[in-house]
């Protein structure tokens, strides 16, 4: 499993990226090994996604059988977790990038970690708040989750603008769009 000081590490990386800290990249080892190690995070952070999706089931009604809903949800967290990083491979050979390519998987990885803690906080904030206040708190941390990921991949990537925001559009719709596709919370 990862160690304290491998956790602690990548946080202060992963964090590093929000606050534009220009050594962030160097907080995640250039490396194909430490890359395939930074998938573990999957697991770290597995019990924190279990959290959020009780949060966001919780004001829903739906008509599928609580087992299936849980069997489409761990499929979509494995494959949200390996899908990019499989076709971003073939854009970054394509592109002259592979030399980037494990620290740039990498820092990705650790960001959820960070990013999942927000996104628990800011979801049990809407499920209390009221509806307005909910959509203007989600569409905040959208914005800020969508900033986070166009600045790690401008960073660890070395990319321009452009490029980031289109890499970026890529990856975060990918991630989102069952979540899209449900109903609304009932608040």
């Amino acid at each position: 499993m990862l160690s304290a000081s491998e956790i602690a590490r990548g946080t202060q990386g992963a964090l590093g990226f929000l606050r534009l800290d220009r050594a962030a990249p160097l907080h995640f080892d250039n490396t194909m090994s430490v890359c395939l190690r930074s998938f573990r995070v999957m697991i770290l952070v597995a019990p924190l996604q279990a959290v959020l999706l009780l949060l966001r089931y919780s004001n829903l009604t739906y008509a599928v059988d609580d087992l299936e809903l849980v069997l489409v949800e761990a499929l979509h967290y494995v494959v949200d977790w390996l899908l990019f990083p499989v076709i971003f491979y073939e854009v970054a050979r394509l592109r002259g990038w592979l030399d980037r390519y494990p620290r740039y998987i990498g820092a990705l990885n650790w960001i959820n970690l960070p990013v999942l803690v927000v996104a628990i906080i800011g979801s049990a904030l809407v499920a209390v708040m009221p509806t307005a206040v909910g959509i203007v708190i989600e569409l905040g941390l959208q914005a800020l989750i969508f900033y986070w990921f166009l600045m790690t991949t401008r960073m660890a990537l070395g990319v321009s603008w452009p490029i980031a925001a289109r890499a970026t559009g890529v990856l975060r719709p990918a991630s989102m769009s069952f979540r899209e596709e449900l109903p609304a919370s009932t608040r």
